[in-house]
């Protein structure tokens, strides 16, 4: 199998990062290297959207989430790449260096977009998410889990995660479908109603 080629370039927190998507795909990266960034690291950013594109690739924890969200506030073009905390633990600890290159490829082959301007519908309304049971029962948090690992997007709180859904341009179509399998593959009923037309 020949390693994919990818174009733009890609930001990790740190070396072991860079080593592991390497492992996986060829690339070029931005380091961080930690979680305050400089001005430095971001004015490489800013030039490497410019000229190639770049795609966010930061470990799916807390320390993670923020510099994603710092860079987004800097350079609100960039494209983000996600991975499910089980897919990145190891030795006690969670990051994309303890991914394997399965999971790296399949993170980089679902790379989301940031909607354009106009176009930050979300999918769902706020009551439609509360009645499909992402909050407020005992099993929410699992379900908010087991939808955002299979949209390849990131995972925080109930409000996060839908704010993550209209940011990143999941359509309703998409969700449902996400929302039918989690529950098939928990075997509880599914409604293969997309309600696409509603």
């Amino acid at each position: 199998m020949s390693i994919k080629r990818i174009k733009e370039v890609i930001v990790v927190e740190g070396r072991n990062d860079t080593i592991a998507v390497k492992k996986a795909v060829e690339a070029d990266t931005i380091e961080t290297r930690g979680s305050a960034l400089s001005e430095q690291v971001l004015t490489e950013i800013r030039r490497a959207q410019e000229v190639r594109g770049v795609i966010v690739f930061t470990d799916p924890d807390y320390a993670g989430e923020r510099i994603r969200r710092m860079i987004t506030e800097q350079v609100p073009q960039v494209k983000h790449a996600f991975i499910p905390q089980e897919l990145a633990k190891g030795k006690g600890k969670i990051g994309i260096e303890h991914a394997s290159k399965e999971a790296i490829i399949a993170a980089l082959e679902q790379v989301r977009t940031p909607a354009e301007e106009g176009e930050w519908e979300a999918p769902i309304t706020w009551q439609e998410y509360l009645e499909l049971g992402f909050l407020g029962s005992k099993d929410s948090r699992w379900f908010r889990e087991q939808v955002a690992g299979h949209l390849c997007i990131s995972y925080g709180n109930a409000k996060k995660l839908f704010k993550q859904l209209r940011i990143l341009g999941v359509s309703r179509n998409e969700l449902f479908q996400v929302i039918n399998r989690v529950r098939k593959d928990a075997g509880y009923a599914t409604n293969d109603d997309t309600r696409t037309n509603s």
